[in-house]
């Protein structure tokens, strides 16, 4: 692989431990508070809110600028929001700095996701996303541990949920030294058509593949935030440490990392529609059941089954989208699926949150599985299109 390709690999793999340690200290904070159910819910909400506004213009000045400074500007407010929370008193500052946080990872993921589309050849882009995710999730995997570890010595709550807020911050400021300047674009050529104007940014959502990739990708991203908020809460009620949770969420994580590594192999034996559909369907069936396991050993073996399959959806949603559109409309049709992420982040959390206080946590889950099931059939029904390459087309609907 290409040195920029590791180096953006390098930078991810810490913002994203860097953010991993922080959300679950996160929710630890926030009960520490006497936050309730519907509480940690909206807080995971909140974390996407002001996110999900800003996704499109950035995606789209991505396409007009270079996005390698993009994603070093998330990497110092991902790092902001980190700190901010180390010296948070209340759930008033805690949803503040949640909010600064969230903007981070958001800008980093547009960031990142615009250097792929803009640098790779059209022929790596299901390796080079699948790569991107796999780091995100090493991020993932590494992240709940050292929070565990943080969180397993008798410091106190507070001061030890301080010190993870302070390491993701510390994270972010090394990542900066890997995040340098990278190429402009794989194909010269590429950047000198016209970015998308906001008529066909909206049109992007109408192009064949989009829509069904898009629900794909925003109930397994939610899943992913739901298992990281309620797995501490689970965890809390059956009587099983900090230490063990973070464990299982890195198990997670890790079993999401090899089918990320996998992808670029996966594609030439199955279509791009069949696994993004295994990826829902077997979510769909598997969340449901965590509410309802106490037991740890259990849990792990279900969390790394869940983690094979969760793993696919996100690359392959990426390779839909970017593959949809020519290659200088690129960065904002990544900015529209970030943008649907995002809602989905601040609108299926609470959702779940409110069913929670219905059905209990088994109520909420079950929920979500059926958002899944449903997601699955979206993107079963809505095949891609095949790739448009890098030449001028109008952006609307296929006929």
């Amino acid at each position: 692989m290409p040195g920029w390709l590791w180096r953006l690999l390098i930078a991810l793999t810490l913002t994203q431990t860097a953010a991993f340690i922080v959300r679950p200290a996160l929710t630890y904070r926030a009960l520490d508070l006497g936050a309730s159910d519907l509480m940690v819910g909206l807080l995971v909400a909140v974390y996407a809110f002001l996110p999900a506004l800003s996704a499109v213009p950035i995606g789209r000045y991505c396409d007009r600028h270079r996005p390698g400074p993009v994603f070093v500007a998330g990497t110092v407010l991902l790092a902001i929001g980190s700190a901010a929370l180390a010296f948070a008193p209340d759930l008033v500052t805690v949803t503040l700095a949640t909010v600064v946080l969230g903007m981070g990872a958001m800008i980093i993921m547009v960031g990142s996701q615009s250097v792929i589309a803009r640098i790779s050849a059209e022929d790596d882009l299901d390796r080079d996303f699948g790569m991107l995710s796999a780091a995100a999730s090493v991020g993932q995997m590494v992240g709940p541990l050292l929070t565990g570890f943080i969180l397993t010595h008798d410091t106190g709550a507070v001061a030890a949920t301080a010190i993870a807020f302070g390491a993701g911050a510390a994270l972010c400021l090394v990542a900066l030294a890997f995040s340098a300047r990278y190429p402009d674009a794989h194909d010269a050529g590429a950047t000198d058509t016209q970015p998308a104007t906001w008529a066909d940014t909206v049109g992007i959502l109408g192009r064949r593949g989009v829509p069904g990739a898009m629900m794909a990708s925003v109930s397994l991203l939610a899943t992913v935030d739901l298992l990281i908020a309620y797995l501490p809460v689970i965890g809390e009620r059956a009587g099983i440490s900090p230490a063990v949770v973070g464990i299982l969420l890195s198990l997670r994580a890790a079993t999401s990392v090899l089918s990320r590594l996998l992808v670029g192999v996966l594609v030439r034996r199955f279509s791009r529609v069949q696994l993004i559909g295994a990826s829902t369907v077997v979510t769909a069936v598997l969340v449901p059941a965590l509410a309802f396991i106490p037991n740890p050993w259990i849990l792990g073996v279900v969390l790394t089954v869940l983690g094979l399959f969760l793993g696919l959806g996100q690359p392959l949603t990426m390779t839909v989208v970017t593959t949809a559109v020519p290659q200088n409309f690129r960065s904002a049709a990544l900015a529209v699926r970030v943008l649907g992420n995002k809602s989905g982040q601040v609108a299926l959390p609470a959702v779940i949150a409110s069913a929670t206080t219905v059905g209990g946590l088994g109520g909420g889950f079950a929920l979500l599985g059926v958002v899944l099931g449903g997601a699955a059939i979206a993107g079963m029904v809505s095949k891609p299109a095949p790739s448009t390459g890098a030449g001028p087309i109008a952006i609307g609907p296929d006929q």
